[in-house]
């Protein structure tokens, strides 16, 4: 990656030059082996979270579970209608395992 020289913002190449996004400075690539190219690599973690494993990864938040009263539960959102339409909040309680969800 490059940065500018004037105003330190990113320059994108094009047509054998750098060009710089912000202000539009403009340098010349004379040589490829002129570019200092840092690249960055990030690596990220997956958990995969199955019902059956009984992995306890959500969040919890203190609400009266509905079948056996314990006020303890997980909870997490859901998009299950159109995306201009809110989330629906789902709970689980930590004892009984009953789901059940919020409604507005």
């Amino acid at each position: 990656m490059m940065f500018c020289p004037k105003c330190n913002s990113l320059m994108s190449s094009s047509g054998g030059q750098l060009k710089c996004r912000r202000c539009g400075y403009i340098q010349a690539i004379e040589k490829e082996d002129d570019l200092k190219i840092t690249t960055y690599r990030t690596e990220k973690e997956i958990t995969i979270v199955d019902d059956d494993e009984k992995t306890h990864t959500l969040p919890t938040i203190q609400i009266k579970c509905p079948k056996c009263d314990c006020n303890l539960a997980f909870w997490w959102l859901r998009q299950l209608r159109s995306a201009d339409e809110s989330e629906v909040r789902f709970f689980r309680c930590t004892e009984c395992g009953h789901t059940w969800r919020e409604y507005d």
